[in-house]
């Protein structure tokens, strides 16, 4: 975290740098590349709005290794108390094509109780795709309370509330070029 910048008095740690990553989102493209090299094509389905900086980047390591990329967003809203998922989805954005027959692979920002995640995979698979596998860059093993598949897993952290390369707090901090831990005092927990 560079000094002097406008959050570093909010961030208690950084847990995941910029290098790991780059690192590990290689190493996932590579993974599911030998996975799904028998593909005409894959379609990764990001998930709006913390996942756009890992599926850029996920994406375009995976056009290195694999087969041909298409890419779609999707954007849900899950009703909660502002730090936690409840569960109960709304749609925002739905996709704009069919993904009838398609190999889907949903890129996740983070997986933490898997509430929403779990209803996302249902309705993805209700639309008849071929397959429905996920990757994410982080997932909170301790927060789970809905077993989901989860395929790819970039880095296990604590259950604690981060921010950073694509993740937000009141819609800031999305720019951080690694994930750090917020402090409690910035969203109201002591």
């Amino acid at each position: 975290m560079a000094e002097g910048s406008w959050y570093a008095d909010d961030i208690d740690r950084m847990i995941v740098t910029e290098e790991d990553i780059r690192t590990r989102t290689d190493e996932l493209a590579k993974q599911v590349a030998a996975d799904f090299a028998d593909s005409e094509s894959v379609l990764l389905v990001g998930v709006l709005k913390g996942a756009i900086m890992f599926m850029a980047d996920f994406a375009r390591a995976l056009g290195r290794y694999g087969p041909p990329v298409e890419v779609e967003f999707m954007a849900v809203s899950s009703y909660g108390q502002g730090t936690t998922s409840s569960g109960v989805v709304r749609i925002l954005k739905d996709l704009d094509r069919d993904i009838a027959g398609r190999s889907v692979i949903v890129v996740e920002d983070i997986v933490d109780s898997g509430l929403t995640l779990s209803w996302l995979l249902k309705y993805l698979a209700s639309r008849s795709a071929k397959s429905v596998d996920v990757v994410t860059l982080l997932r909170k093993p301790d927060a789970v309370r809905v077993q989901v598949p989860v395929r790819y897993v970039g880095f296990d952290i604590p259950s604690e509330f981060v921010v950073g390369y694509g993740l937000d707090y009141a819609e800031r901090y999305r720019e951080l070029p690694g994930v750090g831990v917020l402090k409690p005092s910035v969203y109201g927990r002591s």
